[in-house]
C-alpha cells in the first residue's frame, strides 16, 4: 500500500450488506475510511471500528480521491451521484461502481461521469459478503486500463481475486449478467427437481448428494463446448439434442402428473424441439445458442 495519504483514503457509499463489508475490509486494511448511507444507523457499527461517519453524500466523496458504490441497482446509484452538489465534488476524482445492473446502464453512467470529468470504473462483484477480504472473493472490472491500475492497491484491499476485463465499460455488467444467468437458471431447476423429488416422497437430504455430483458434471461439460461454440461446432455424438428433448419430455410429464408447473422446462423442450426441426437434432445441446442469438 503507498504511503501517500490520498492513496490511503477510501469513500464508500451505500451501507447495506454487501457495502458494509466492503467497508469493513478497507478499515481492516488500515485505511482511512469515509462512509455514507441514507439510513445514517447503517454508518454505527463502522464508525465505531474507526470509520469516518460523513453527513451527506458530497461530504463524504469529497474526502476521498477514490469512492466505491455499492447499492441496490443503478436508479439508486443515480439518486446519490446525479446532484450538482455531489457531482461537482466529485470532479477530478473516481468513482468504482459495485452496484449490479446492465451494461447498458454501465455505459450510460460512464458517458455521464466522462461529462462531468469524473473518472469512472464499473465492477460486479461475483461471490457472497462473506467471501471479502478472503481469498475466495472474486471481483470484475471494466473501464479505463490506467484508471484501474492507478486504484488497483486500494481495490486489492479487498481480498481475492480482481480481473480487468478490458476498457470497454459494459464487460463487467456483461460477464455479470451471464454468470448470474447460469447461477439463477440452475437454482430455479434444483427448486423445481426438489418440488418433483418432494412429490415422489424423496426428501431434499437425501436428493441434495446426488445434485451435488450433477453440479459436478457440469464445469468440465462447460469448458468443453466453449471452444467447439467459439468456433461454429456443435458435435452432439455422446447426447444428441433428440436425445435431450427426450429427457425433458419426461420431466414435463412426471411434473405435470403431480401438478406440478413444468413451464421452465417446457421452454427448454420448446428450444430444443425447434433447433431439431430445423434439422440439427444430431447435433449437441449448445446449438440452442445459434436459435437463441440469431431468433
Amino acid at each position: 500500500m503507498s504511503s501517500h495519504t490520498e492513496q490511503s483514503t477510501v469513500t464508500v457509499l451505500g451501507l447495506g450488506p454487501m457495502g458494509r463489508s466492503l467497508a469493513g475490509a478497507f478499515l481492516d486494511a488500515g485505511l482511512r475510511t469515509t462512509v455514507w448511507n441514507r439510513t445514517p444507523d447503517r454508518a454505527r457499527e463502522l464508525v465505531e471500528r474507526g470509520a469516518v461517519g460523513a453527513r451527506s453524500a458530497e461530504e463524504a466523496v469529497a474526502a476521498s480521491r477514490l469512492t466505491v458504490i455499492c447499492v441496490v441497482d443503478y436508479d439508486a446509484v443515480d439518486a446519490v451521484l446525479r446532484h450538482d452538489a455531489v457531482t461537482g465534488a466529485l470532479k477530478g476524482r473516481t468513482v468504482v461502481n459495485l452496484t449490479a445492473d446492465t451494461p447498458v446502464r454501465a455505459r450510460d453512467t460512464a458517458a455521464w461521469a466522462a461529462g462531468h470529468g469524473i473518472g469512472y470504473l464499473d465492477g460486479a462483484i461475483m461471490t457472497p459478503t462473506t467471501t471479502i477480504r478472503t481469498p475466495a472473493a472474486v471481483f470484475l472490472h471494466s473501464g479505463p486500463a490506467d484508471l484501474y491500475r492507478e486504484h488497483r492497491p486500494v481495490l486489492d484491499e479487498l481480498g481475492g481475486t480482481h480481473t480487468h476485463l478490458g476498457e470497454e465499460i459494459g464487460r463487467a455488467a456483461a460477464y455479470d449478467i451471464a454468470l448470474l444467468d447460469v447461477f439463477w437458471t440452475a437454482m430455479t431447476g434444483y427448486a423445481h427437481a426438489l418440488a418433483v423429488a418432494r412429490a415422489e416422497g424423496i426428501t431434499a437430504r437425501e436428493l441434495a448428494p446426488f445434485a451435488q455430483g450433477i453440479g459436478a458434471v457440469l464445469p468440465p461439460v462447460f469448458a468443453e463446448t466453449a471452444a467447439d461454440l467459439d468456433d461454429g461446432r456443435f458435435p452432439g455424438d455422446g447426447n444428441p439434442l433428440t436425445s435431450a428433448a427426450s429427457s425433458m419430455a419426461h420431466i414435463v410429464h412426471a411434473s405435470e402428473a403431480h401438478g406440478i408447473d413444468a413451464g421452465v422446462m417446457r421452454a427448454a423442450e420448446g428450444l430444443a424441439r425447434r433447433v431439431i426441426g430445423r434439422g440439427h437434432g444430431a447435433d449437441g445441446f449448445l446449438r440452442i445458442t445459434e436459435l437463441l442469438s440469431r431468433g
